[in-house]
Formats: structure tokens, sequence, C-alpha cells
């Protein structure tokens, strides 16, 4: 009978394990798939910056050269990127459309042009996904996180050694959309 206990007792706490294991690594996975959308909608707005730089070169190749060494610089995001690497991402986006302002501030036929206003249009709009794809992927951090800090889960978590994802933040450039 005893036998029988701790056979049960055994089996009981390996199915724990096991679901808890299960459990966190699902969390994980949705943590790469969120972070994997941010670079979707990273990479299509860098492909509208690309369209911007191609239209600038019909005004200046000078500032279409440095916007296209901008673009080089840039930060590769994908599903193993971490937070920092958006956010450096995100700087490097920033800088080269101030710049594509600037050169459509001195060349009115380009900000009037059916390209730049299309394409700022989609700039706009991949903007609002990478926000949304932000609040989602806080969302899947925060539940990853409080499953790897609640008891009794955090004692799988542990052996196994899944650690706290970093969350974006918001910044005060960030609070607003931009006004490009």
């Amino acid at each position: 009978m005893a036998t029988i206990i701790i056979i049960v007792i055994v089996v009981l706490i390996l199915l724990f394990v096991v679901s808890n294991y299960n459990s966190l690594v699902k969390l994980r996975e949705m943590v790469k798939n969120s972070m994997a959308n941010i670079a979707a909608q990273v990479e299509s707005r860098w492909d509208a910056v690309s369209s911007l730089i191609d239209a600038t070169k019909k005004y200046s190749d000078y500032e279409a050269n440095i916007l296209s060494d901008i673009t080089m610089q840039r930060t590769n995001i994908d599903r193993d990127a971490s937070v920092k690497d958006v956010e450096k991402d995100d700087d490097m986006f920033s800088k080269a459309l101030t710049r594509i302002n600037a050169v459509a501030e001195a060349y009115p036929n380009l900000k009037a042009s059916e390209v730049y206003k299309t394409t700022m249009n989609s700039i706009n709009s991949y903007e609002e996904n990478v926000r949304m794809s932000r609040m989602v992927y806080n969302d899947t951090v925060t539940k990853l996180n409080t499953k790897i800090q609640s008891f009794p889960s955090n004692i799988v978590a542990s052996i196994f050694g899944f650690r706290k994802e970093e969350y974006f933040k918001n910044t005060e450039s960030k609070k607003e959309m931009p006004s490009w």
C-alpha cells in the first residue's frame, strides 16, 4: 500500500513538473512569436523608407546616399531580438525619417509627389502596427513573467533556467504617434 502511495505521489509530481514546464515553454515561444511580429512590422516600415529613398534620389543623390548609409547601419530584428535591439533600430529609423523630412522640406516637389504621400501614409500605418505589436509583446511577457514568479511554477522555472523577459517601456518620444 505504501508503495502505491509513493508511486502515485511521484507520478503526480512528474505530471506537475511536465505540465508547468510545457506551459513555460509555450509562454516563452509566444514571447518569441510576439517579437517576430514586431520584426515583421519593422521590416515593412524599413521597406517603406527604402521607397522614399528611391523617390529622394530623383531630387538629391547626396541625401539619398546618406539615407542609404543609415539603412545599412540598422539592426537586424528577428524573433530572437531583444528589446534593446528594437529600440536601437527605432533610433536609426527616426534618424532616417528626420533626414527624409528635411529633404522633403528642401524639395517641395518631393513632398507633393504621390509616392511620398502614399509612403508616408504607409509608414504611419506600420508605426501603428509596431505599437500594437509591442503591446501584444508586453502582454505576453507579463504572462510569462507572472508564471515564472508564481509559486509553485517558479520552482520548475528555476530548475529549467527560465528567466524573466524585458518589457518595452514607454519613452517621452514614443508617447505620441509621429507627426511626419
